[in-house]
């Protein structure tokens, strides 16, 4: 890259890199769709996608960034000079266009809620007028398009800082809260009356109703909460010193958005079963469902107040990286103009995001495929474009890499051995792609036109 810029420490990396992995899918995404899903099964099939392909796929992502030091474009470009390949990284930066789009939406709603939990708009309500609260401010033009604004200003400002004064700086800060008031939050969880019929709806599997759209949505889901698949990773680990370890990264990475997704899960579940309320509220379950449950607890505002900081945290680290992948695709590592193009850029998705954030309002009759604007963006990202560049990814390193330039990039820095890295290269290789494309095709409806 033309940048000395670069992360300072292995702690600084880790911490912005499961920052841009634990974010809305973790917090937001992932309690609702498992409430939708059928909770324990769905913790256990999201488990297995996370570990067997999010992983595998994740230090593909670490290889190519550091071995090149590239951005998400031209690194692909470097390994595979004259082909097209470097389309994967076209693909990721748009991916990560519309997914920030609808992402900054949500992130707005949380600034909405910390503004009226800090100022008593949430205190002594019933659950119904938390839901027309909910609906309100979701319709509202000018309440939903600002906050949006203001959540996308955030992100820009501190993309245009830079990766060490910027993104790893406030990642230090945030990560660390996160867990701190996580761990808080599920301890209060769990002192709730029948909060235990909570934790067995989330952590005992049952089978009984998993179909194909709940496996595609635990692959989604597993893709959407590590930032597999876009590049992300490319980027981020392109910044990345030889001197440190993909594969330990790489685990500490994945450890901490797992126990991120079951800690969300054992914070929202036990109370929402306490409180004889339904698992399946969809987008809606943290700002309708949790604010009745906190608001009935002692001190419970302030518990939820605790929440949408440490939630807000979440979602600012996971947008950051989202735009500093379009930015460090388009700066091309000149840190003199990386201010210009973060903040022409984060206009361009703020304009992107509008509509997003009038779909459950003036825009709310204007639909794609049945699915209001928002959800379509959101169903496009997570279980179409985001499983196809890692379906790509799986099939280009492999491919276009030497085994031996796999191997030595992965040793760098670590001491992984040969069978570990031909379990990692098998995994990436065959059962990735092939996993991948078996969902695929399952949710298409090609199996059945195959067996016949």
């Amino acid at each position: 890259m033309n940048t000395t810029d670069q992360w300072t420490s292995k702690l600084g990396f880790i911490l912005a890199a499961a920052g841009s992995a634990i974010g809305l899918g973790a917090i937001w995404k992932f309690p609702y769709v498992a409430g939708t899903s059928g909770g324990g099964a769905f913790l256990m099939i999201f488990l297995l996608f996370t570990l067997l392909l999010g992983l595998p796929l994740l230090m593909a992502e670490f290889v190519i960034g550091r071995s090149t030091q590239k951005d998400a474009i031209d690194s692909y470009k470097e390994i595979a000079p004259g082909s097209s390949w470097h389309l994967i990284g076209r693909l990721g930066i748009v991916t990560c266009f519309i997914l920030l789009s609808f992402y900054s939406v949500v992130g707005g709603w949380v600034l909405i809620y910390i503004f009226k939990a800090a100022t008593g708009g949430l205190s002594g309500l019933s659950q119904a007028e938390y839901g027309e609260l909910f609906g309100g401010i979701v319709s509202d033009p000018y309440i939903s398009v600002g906050a949006q604004l203001i959540f996308m200003v955030m992100t820009t400002f501190v993309i245009a800082k830079g990766v060490t004064s910027g993104i790893e700086k406030a990642s230090k800060y945030m990560m660390p809260a996160l867990f701190i008031l996580f761990i808080i939050l599920a301890i209060r969880s769990f002192t709730l009356d029948g909060a235990m019929a909570g934790v067995s709806f989330f952590l005992k599997p049952d089978f009984g109703n998993v179909t194909s759209e709940t496996i595609l949505f635990a692959m989604g889901q597993s893709f959407f909460a590590l930032s597999i698949g876009v590049s992300v990773m490319v980027t981020y680990s392109s910044y990345l010193s030889k001197k440190e370890s993909l594969p330990q990264s790489a685990i500490s990475i994945v450890l901490m958005n797992l126990l991120v997704a079951v800690l969300a899960g054992l914070v929202i579940f036990p109370a929402v079963f306490a409180f004889g309320l339904e698992p399946d509220a969809g987008p809606t379950l943290l700002f309708n469902v949790l604010p009745t449950i906190f608001g009935q607890l002692p001190f419970g505002i302030l518990f939820f107040l605790a929440f949408l900081i440490l939630f807000l945290f979440a979602a600012l680290t996971s947008a950051f990286s989202m735009l500093e992948i379009i930015v460090a695709a388009t700066a091309k590592g000149d840190e003199a103009k990386r201010k210009k193009y973060a903040w022409l850029i984060g206009a361009g998705i703020f304009i992107v995001g509008v509509p997003s954030a009038l779909s459950y309002g003036v825009l709310s009759d204007l639909t794609i495929f049945g699915k209001i604007i928002f959800d379509a963006f959101d169903f496009l990202v997570s279980n179409i474009l985001m499983p196809l560049g890692a379906l790509l990814i799986a099939i280009f390193v492999p491919l276009k890499m030497p085994k031996e330039r796999l191997y030595e990039e992965l040793k760098s820095g670590s001491n992984i051995g040969r069978k570990l890295f031909s379990a990692w290269f098998l995994l990436l290789r065959y059962l990735a792609p092939i996993a991948i494309i078996i969902v695929f095709a399952d949710v298409l409806g090609l199996l059945n036109f195959l067996k016949n």
